[in-house]
């Protein structure tokens, strides 16, 4: 709901807020708390803008969020085709049905669905028991 917090743990915060504040002090409280955070956004917004205008015009529409590296990832390599990733699969494609008559001719594809970055669980072994560590071999 807000920030991921459910309705009955807003409802103990500001009971707290109440009972630490008291209800002279709560209103002012909230006053100065929203001024900071507006200065800080503020602050923020500031600071984002100095970096764009000393990058100059090229960067206009730079947005920080995508030097995360999934985001950087996902927009720079997977969304778009310019590095001409899709000739060089359907390249692949020709060389094996070339080297392995018995297959069929590869037929177009369809969009790829977009890869999963996520972090996947280790893997252990076929019978499910993770492999021996030896700490002393490191």
């Amino acid at each position: 709901m807000f920030f991921g917090m459910s309705t009955p743990d807003l409802l103990v915060i500001v009971v707290l807020a109440a009972l630490l504040f008291g209800p002279d002090k709560l209103p002012e409280f909230i006053r100065n708390t929203t001024a900071f955070l507006r200065k800080v956004r503020d602050f923020s917004e500031q600071a984002k803008e100095e970096v764009r205008a000393e990058l100059g015009p090229e960067f206009k529409d730079f947005e920080f969020e995508d030097l995360h590296p999934r985001t950087f990832v996902r927009k720079r390599l997977l969304d778009n085709d310019d590095l001409g990733i899709g000739e060089l699969r359907d390249g692949i494609d020709e060389i094996r049905s070339a080297l392995d008559p018995a297959s069929e001719p590869a037929a177009p594809q369809e969009p790829r669905a977009p890869v999963d970055l996520r972090k996947r669980p280790a893997a252990d072994g076929p019978s499910g028991e993770r492999p021996p560590f030896d700490a002393d071999a490191t």
